[in-house]
């Protein structure tokens, strides 16, 4: 199953990669604001625009509570690791519905790629990373693949990175009916294609996650490196679901931040 769609990737890879480039744009408004775009947003590190020297968005995976204090606590301490990094931790805004909240929509991306790309806006030539935690990972590729010019590194935690194997996982661990995704999310393993060859991806994943094991980040993985994107993927020995507070996630993070600032 996994080598059949990989393969299938591997034959629409250019058709995506134009949809990617394009597709999906739509009005953006310099002005578009956290609310706009679903979400809340705390921001940590340098501020000023001759300070900032990367963004990075770490999009959690669309909990409230313990889930998001984790984002911000990721967020803070990456800040501190990351001198010149402007860190902001988004959380999914309570106005959203539910059946969106689990799902991965084009209009969800682009909501979020607008906001993004507002931000980017305000530091021009700045390397923007995002880091994504179990739902905002599939977020985060998919926005890599439908956005690609506004993605310079990738970040993925706990990824259910190959949505339709990943629903088929999770309708049998939970009560029938109580796994309702939307019908019409966008599988990051299809929107691959899109991705720019220059990304730099780390997949990291604990070799004992229930939610999301190993092979749903592998098959992502699998599909950049066919891509020709350097892919550091990693698995954490003994880590259960919950990793995006694990150093090994801090520390790639702040390798990719220094790749992606070294002088070229």
């Amino acid at each position: 199953m996994r080598w059949h769609r990989l393969l299938s990737v591997a034959l629409g890879l250019g058709l995506a990669g134009c949809a990617g480039s394009g597709a999906g744009d739509g009005t953006r408004s310099a002005s578009i604001t956290a609310a706009d775009a679903g979400v809340q947003e705390q921001a940590f590190g340098a501020s000023g625009r001759r300070s900032v020297k990367a963004l990075v968005y770490v999009l959690h995976r669309d909990r409230t509570g313990a889930q998001a204090e984790e984002s911000d606590r990721f967020a803070r301490e990456l800040a501190q690791a990351s001198p010149g990094a402007r860190v902001i931790a988004l959380t999914q805004s309570e106005s959203i519905g539910d059946a969106e909240s689990r799902g991965f929509t084009r209009e969800r991306i682009n909501r979020l790629a607008d906001y993004i790309e507002a931000r980017s806006k305000r530091y021009p030539g700045v390397p923007t990373v995002l880091v994504g935690d179990g739902g905002g990972a599939a977020l985060a590729a998919n926005l890599a693949g439908l956005r690609p010019k506004l993605v310079d590194g990738l970040v993925l935690a706990a990824c259910p990175c190959m949505l339709p194997e990943w629903r088929k996982h999770m309708e049998k661990r939970m009560p029938r009916g109580t796994f309702k995704p939307a019908a019409n999310s966008l599988d990051p393993l299809m929107t691959v294609g899109g991705v720019r060859s220059e990304t730099k991806a780390a997949l990291l994943v604990g070799a004992n996650d229930p939610i999301t094991p190993p092979k749903f980040s592998r098959g992502y993985a699998e599909a950049l490196a066919l891509r020709g994107i350097a892919t550091d993927f990693r698995v954490l020995p003994g880590k259960g679901n919950d990793i995006l507070t694990d150093p090994e996630v801090l520390s790639a993070t702040t390798r990719m931040l220094a790749a992606l600032q070294a002088p070229r």
